[in-house]
């Protein structure tokens, strides 16, 4: 078997041109799954406040919906009036609209107001969800992690504002008689 000039002559050539054609699809791989991940946060982003959305509707929850309204508005006004003040850089370098991560306060707030409206049973699921997005934004280069935890407060802190829990009542009231004297027992739910 003849072998080509160039394998017998150069086999070092060969083996770097491997190596190179290796490294090449390798990289090539890595920016596919960058865009992939980031890609898929971008459409995420939306799910938080749509589920939100669907879930005060179909429970025919108009008093949520109107805390959630006012909860978004409250977190997304603040993030993106300190976004065009502080003018951060991004790690990317594409703008500088980096502090605080939009993406982050849009779907914190959503998970916050699942878990402090209806409970954990909804609040665990949405918050995975928002962990997600919020590490995809940092893994495509578009924030670091003050950028997401500032996002991610902000989120919270405008859900925790305007969010009661759904179907409890804050005060209750129930007579008793404690050592043969009648009362008033107050509970107060926070």
């Amino acid at each position: 078997m003849k072998r080509g000039v160039a394998a017998t002559k150069f086999p070092h050539i060969t083996l770097h041109s491997s190596f190179l054609l290796l490294f090449l699809a390798s990289t090539m791989n890595v920016f596919a799954q960058k865009k992939a991940i980031e890609t898929s946060g971008d459409v995420l982003y939306y799910a938080t406040p749509v589920i939100c959305l669907a879930t005060t509707l179909l429970k025919k929850d108009y008093q949520g919906t109107k805390q959630l309204v006012f909860s978004a508005v409250t977190a997304v006004g603040t993030s993106y009036i300190l976004k065009h003040t502080i003018r951060k850089k991004r790690p990317d370098g594409s703008d500088h609209h980096a502090f605080p991560s939009g993406h982050a306060t849009v779907t914190f707030v959503g998970a916050s107001f699942l878990q402090r409206r209806y409970g954990w049973k909804y609040g665990i699921p949405a918050y995975l969800l928002s962990s997600y997005v919020a590490w995809g934004r940092v893994y495509s280069d578009k924030h670091d992690w003050w950028d997401i935890l500032c996002g991610a407060a902000i989120g919270i802190g405008g859900s925790y504002i305007f969010t009661k829990p759904y179907g409890r009542t804050r005060v209750t009231l129930s007579p008793t008689v404690i050592q043969k004297r009648p009362g008033i027992h107050a509970c107060i739910t926070f």
